[in-house]
């Protein structure tokens, strides 16, 4: 009797909760005794739970003390959380059976949401394989999806819990879901919907958009339509009222949830566009001042950052190496991103993916940080799921090299989830509080 069934709906469904069983449980097995146990120091999503349980947008005093008034918002005397409401809503089930913020173990309940992203990144290759877009084989599926759970820096962001970590953990799995849906643009309104509670989770994310866009213009075409690709005979070949009909149930979800998160923004701040990042207690307030919160001003560093950042030797006497607290850079921490440079196949949807990665990652590139305080560039959770899908379809085979950088990415990957956020491992960060320090001092 075959362990799994034959091939088709029910051996991908079992084969996804596997994977989800298999993360989730290394990420338990990997967490902190008090992630476990109790709040974290920085449970921002259940405070803004209980706030709204007690009919209250803001907090309805100053943040509690143990929280260090980390990245709170204060306007016209009121304190606020920030950040997009997704998470929060999600834990208001838990807060209200609780019965405060503090009796909630909120890294807990985002250590078990961690594993969705990974399964529905399995789902989403194995669509690709099955429609005949990759040369994979589902064995491949499996170990690519495991290897973005614990060979990236999605692996040390999803052991924290913390209000910045969470919130990506509940952004990748809802981008991950909506690559699943967005593939092929067979289902517009779960697509668009996916994207929509993706933004309210990380605003970025919003950007990923022109992954549906561009699946849909390619299956309004004819079937046998090769090329080549000039505008005018793309546009007579389209069939314009597929294309019309897909956009507008696609956007209809996504519209909703922005205009809900801006009359949010409104009734908070009285500006439909005003987040409140502007009124945060930061030591850098005076940047946002001077620059914005996005500008062309930050890409250097953030580039540097991403591209740049390595290890260096701590003195003899401290013994092992040091990372600073900008993070290390995504070809240190995931190697694999380099098999993306010569990709042997660029055939749809190759290019809607990489247009959508580099989309989700130019808001990230501008921002303010870098992403700081981090073990590795974790604002690259925003779109590693489209990386992943592009390693799939780009045809290159995975062969000894490439399992050799994927073995370092899960040891460095394991050292960050292990180290990162603990006093065990804090003699390996290097935390300048000034932010001007991205590499080793002279």
């Amino acid at each position: 009797m075959p362990v799994l069934p034959p091939p088709g709906p029910a051996r991908r469904r079992l084969l996804a909760f596997g994977v989800y069983a298999v993360a989730t449980a290394v990420f338990v097995a990997f967490a902190a005794p008090e992630t476990l146990s109790a709040h974290t120091p920085w449970n921002h999503f259940a405070l803004q739970a209980s706030a709204w349980l007690h009919g209250r947008l803001d907090l309805g005093g100053p943040p509690p003390a143990y929280a260090g008034g980390n990245d709170f918002a204060e306007f016209q005397g009121k304190w606020f959380v920030p950040f997009p409401p997704l998470p929060a809503l999600l834990l208001v089930p838990a807060v209200a059976l609780a019965g405060s913020p503090e009796a909630v173990a909120d890294g807990r309940f985002f250590l078990f949401v961690a594993g969705v992203a990974p399964a529905a990144l399995f789902l989403a290759l194995e669509k690709l394989r099955e429609r005949g877009l990759a040369a994979r084989s589902e064995r491949e599926s499996v170990v690519l999806a495991l290897l973005f759970a614990f060979g990236s820096v999605y692996f040390f962001s999803a052991e924290q819990g913390t209000v910045w970590f969470a919130a990506h953990v509940v952004g990748t799995s809802l981008a991950a879901v909506y690559l699943w849906l967005a593939l092929d643009a067979e289902r517009p309104l779960l697509a668009g919907a996916a994207l929509g509670l993706a933004f309210a989770a990380r605003a970025p994310l919003v950007f990923a958009a022109p992954l549906f866009v561009c699946e849909l213009v390619r299956r309004s075409l004819p079937d046998e339509f090769a090329g080549p690709w000039t505008p005018a005979l793309l546009v007579a070949r389209l069939d314009r009222r597929r294309l019309a009909t897909g956009l507008g149930w696609f956007a209809l979800p996504v519209a909703l949830v922005v205009t809900a998160t801006c009359a949010l923004n409104a009734a908070r701040f009285g500006d439909p566009f005003e987040v409140g990042y502007r009124y945060l207690r930061v030591a850098w307030h005076a940047r946002i001042e001077k620059w914005g919160l996005f500008s062309y001003h930050y890409l250097a560093r953030n580039l540097g950052v991403t591209l740049t950042s390595l290890p260096w030797l701590g003195p003899p006497e401290a013994r092992g190496f040091r990372v600073d607290a900008h993070g290390l850079a995504l070809w240190v921490t995931t190697p694999l991103y380099l098999w993306l440079i010569w990709p042997k196949n660029t055939r749809a949807p190759h290019l809607a993916l990489a247009l959508t990665a580099a989309a989700v990652a130019l808001p990230n590139l501008l921002y303010q940080n870098s992403g700081w305080v981090q073990f590795g560039y974790r604002f690259s959770n925003d779109f590693a799921v489209f990386l992943f899908a592009l390693l799939f379809v780009g045809g290159r085979r995975f062969g000894r090299l490439f399992y050799a950088a994927a073995t370092w990415a899960v040891v460095i990957n394991a050292f960050g989830a292990l180290t990162f956020g603990r006093d065990a491992g804090a003699r390996f960060y290097v935390i300048e509080g000034s932010q001007r320090v991205l590499y080793e001092p002279d």
